[in-house]
């Protein structure tokens, strides 16, 4: 994988300057990542939510494709590299405070960007009655086979 010669400078300690300000200085927490929600940009479905430190961060920045920092696998992950579903990257946006990042993308291959093959890493719903919450499936099947793509991964 590239490595990237992009840098963060520290965010301001100034609260105005951090909110209202110009310059883009990521609010990592102390494990070194920021937290990534990713949108479709043609119609705003929620894709997922992910992690980036901030190789992930100036990477996608540069190349103009998602890279993430995989929590379970504590590596660096170009996202589609394995399934050829890759995020290109339309729109990058943070919050008020820099310490979340938003991303519009544009997914490539089979528009899936779960590893389970569906579109969206959100595919149930958490219903209660009364005492107790259950998983509802939403119908969305997988749109590539997953055990095909993935099996050098197990």
């Amino acid at each position: 994988m590239t490595t990237s010669a992009l840098t963060f400078a520290p965010p301001p300690a100034d609260k105005v300057e951090l909110e209202e300000g110009s310059s883009f200085t990521p609010r990592f927490d102390t494990n070194g990542l920021v937290t990534v929600v990713v949108t479709d940009v043609g119609d705003g479905a929620l894709l997922m939510v992910a992690h980036m430190n901030a190789e992930a961060l100036a990477l996608t920045l540069e190349t103009g494709i998602a890279h993430y920092w995989s929590r379970s696998r504590g590596s660096l992950w170009k996202k589609g590299e394995t399934s050829g579903n890759f995020q290109h990257v339309k729109e990058v946006r943070t919050d008020c405070d820099q310490d979340a990042i938003w991303l519009k993308v544009a997914v490539s291959g089979h528009d899936a960007t779960c590893h389970t093959g569906r579109r969206s890493c959100f595919y149930r719903t958490v219903e209660t009655n009364g005492s107790s919450a259950h998983l509802s499936h939403d119908g969305s099947e997988a749109l590539f086979d997953v055990e095909h793509t993935y099996k050098h991964k197990k």
